[in-house]
């Protein structure tokens, strides 16, 4: 990490522009973050493989030209790093072999020093070089010191401006602070300058300080951003560890970004991006920290998070109903499908109804336009007669929630899958991923403190329903095909709400064929319902009649396309090997590194359930780094082979002229 004291530091690169349509800051040759006089590190390793990684990509290499030891302790507290054609070679008159001169005298140098408070300082900085410059051509043995985390880390962060906020009292460390523009033109710093940014009570920028450490410490792909003011005030802070940026290439189709901690006024205004994983429970996306809920804090927000996650943004995205935030995800999110939550609107109705005469007619009215229509003209059929027979044409609330009624209302969205869960059960079971963790009175503090066992505690049942679903067999309830199929196939959660449609197959008393058109047949399927306004889902009554058509065929197993693939016991496994069969971009060493990580960590994961899933785990580990080093070792072997052979024929060819 590149800090600064007392100053903000200035690079030399441009702000990145985002791609709305892939998702991420396209890489330009021109946000490199040129080193400068000023600037300081935490260790002299962080310096040298901060130069080396600049080094490689404009198209030198480096070596320590001077360093200086402490004579008590041998500790180092100055060096001078050059590019390698600093200089020139002296001949010696013993050797036998004259090799080609790459020394040019070239002036660029990096000097640092030790200073007071232990960290390492640029001293002196001299960027021309004497010669050309190839990036693409240049492999040398100082980049391979480079570790494959810190180039990613230099690719993923390209469009970043390292920036650091100091404060005397705390001592407060922050870096890697994204400066994104705003839709209309302005810097970041500009709108945390114009707002009071966060409001740190005493402690709790130490207590942020620390988290981040231990985080980076404990998860080596963990990634932050923090929003920076002209003065250094925090504006707003966004983080992710290297489960939740594995999470969202499996998980992340649809997100649910949750802003109520933030709307009620909350100590800790914590914004969480939630996804659902195969089990059908909440899985943590990555989380914000906001100072406001403005138009210009959740875009930087959002922006902040798809650059995160380096990959295509979600299909559908649902928030709560909040205008401001509406128009940041049409501005950051244009593709995706924007939703709100069903059950946070039907909670708001006792509130925004009181006061209105026949309350408990528009109530029953409001449920059964909801929860009872199957069919949009029978939602504006239902709307309508509530409206006029209960006198509320002119109420605001219901006009608005009529005027948006295709993001929340079950009938506008039965044809988007919500990663093929229905709508109710999924705004239930991805709301609220920290409750019992957050309260209003919780203190940033006390919730950083949480944070960790809260994450823990949902993987842990994570990894116990994978353990399960894929170990444990399911009792059945009847003896139909679909059933027992099923039960090897789905997950164990999602297999019981698949048996409950099997159980009301005998609900459909009767199905008919009635009109066919080559291959498209039309079928009624009769079903006995009991109860009015049973809130059923539109998506359950579908699957079932599905069902009942099938058995009606003669079919014992469901085909293939119709199982979502979402909901398999072996989803994760199937989906990395197929995204690692799909690349991208076959050259792009930031992809690579992504897709490794993403298998490292499925591998741990499924390694810790068990002391033999860990040996199996541990032994896999250690032969594939005995074949990658292999690898390594044939390669160079080559590269070695191909670099000898024309300096072979130079001197066959010489001696021949010799004769």
């Amino acid at each position: 990490m590149v800090d600064s004291f007392g100053e903000q530091i200035e690079t030399e690169f441009t702000i990145a522009d985002f791609d709305n349509q892939n998702g991420v800051v396209s890489e330009v040759k021109k946000d490199l973050v040129a080193p400068s006089v000023g600037m300081e590190f935490d260790s002299y390793d962080d310096v040298y493989n901060f130069y080396n990684c600049y080094a490689k990509e404009l198209g030198f290499s480096v070596r320590v030209r001077n360093s200086w030891c402490k004579k008590k302790n041998k500790e180092k507290y100055g060096a001078v790093l050059c590019c390698s054609s600093e200089g020139f070679t002296k001949k010696k008159s013993s050797t036998t072999r004259s090799r080609a001169e790459t020394r040019t005298g070239c002036p660029a140098i990096l000097r640092i020093k030790l200073v007071g408070n232990f960290r390492w300082k640029v001293t002196e900085v001299n960027l021309e070089h004497n010669h050309l410059l190839s990036p693409e051509n240049l492999q040398n043995k100082a980049h391979k010191s480079v570790g494959v985390g810190i180039k990613r880390k230099s690719v993923s962060d390209s469009g970043a401006g390292v920036q650091t906020c100091s404060s005397n009292q705390e001592n407060l460390v922050i870096g890697l602070s994204y400066e994104i523009l705003s839709s209309d033109g302005r810097n970041s710093d500009n709108h945390v300058a114009e707002n009071k940014g966060l409001e740190l009570k005493e402690g709790n920028a130490q207590a942020f300080y620390n988290f981040f450490c231990r985080m980076q410490l404990i998860s080596p792909n963990f990634f932050y951003l923090v929003d920076l003011g002209n003065e250094g005030r925090v504006g707003n802070v966004f983080w992710a560890d290297a489960r939740s940026r594995a999470g969202y290439s499996y998980f992340g189709d649809v997100v649910t970004i949750d802003s109520r901690y933030l709307a009620n006024k909350y100590e800790v205004s914590c914004v969480p991006f939630v996804g659902l994983n195969h089990h059908g429970q909440p899985v943590l996306l990555g989380c914000g920290l906001l100072a406001d809920e403005t138009f210009e804090s959740f875009v930087w927000l959002f922006k902040a998070w798809l650059t995160c996650m380096s990959g295509p943004p979600p299909f559908i995205i649902i928030t709560d109903q909040c205008k401001t935030m509406r128009q940041a995800v049409m501005e950051v999110f244009p593709g995706a499908r924007h939703c709100y939550f069903l059950h946070y609107i039907m909670d708001k109705a006792p509130l925004e109804l009181r006061g209105v005469r026949q309350y408990e007619a528009v109530r029953r009215a409001l449920n059964k336009a909801v929860y009872d229509s199957f069919r949009v003209d029978e939602f504006e059929r239902t709307w309508k007669d509530m409206v006029e027979q209960c006198g509320v044409k002119d109420h605001g609330w219901l006009q608005m929630l009529y005027h948006d009624r295709r993001q929340w209302v079950p009938v506008f969205l039965k044809d988007f899958l919500f990663a093929g869960i229905s709508t109710t059960e999924q705004t239930e079971c991805m709301n609220g991923f920290f409750d019992g963790y957050l309260s209003k009175q919780t203190s940033l503090k006390e919730f950083l403190g949480k944070y960790e066992s809260a994450l823990e505690k949902k993987r842990m049942i994570e990894a116990r329903e994978d353990f399960d679903s894929l170990n444990l067999n399911p009792v059945l309830k009847t003896k139909c095909c679909f059933e027992l199929q099923m039960s090897k196939v789905y997950t164990k959660e999602i297999f019981q709400k698949f048996q409950y449609e099997v159980e009301e197959l005998f609900s459909c008393f009767n199905t008919t064929q009635v009109h066919s058109d080559g291959p498209n047949i039309t079928y009624i399927v009769k079903e006995r319902r009991e109860g009015e306004g049973n809130q059923r889902e539109i998506r359950s009554i579908e699957v079932l009649h599905a069902l009942s058509v099938l058995n009606y065929n003669g079919v014992e197993d469901i085909p293939a396309q119709y199982i979502v693939a979402r909901w398999r016991n072996n989803f994760k496994r199937t989906r990395l090997l197929n995204d690692s069969t799909n690349s991208r971009d076959v050259n792009n060493q930031a992809q690579w590194y992504d897709r490794l990580y993403r298998c490292a960590v499925q591998i741990v994961e499924e390694g810790a359930m068990s002391q033999e899933h860990y040996k199996v785990a541990l032994q896999a580990l250690e032969e594939s780094l005995n074949k990658v080093c292999l690898a390594e070792e044939i390669e160079s072997r080559m590269t070695l082979t191909t670099t000898l052979k024309p300096c072979g024929m130079y001197i066959v060819k010489n001696r021949e002229q010799r004769k």
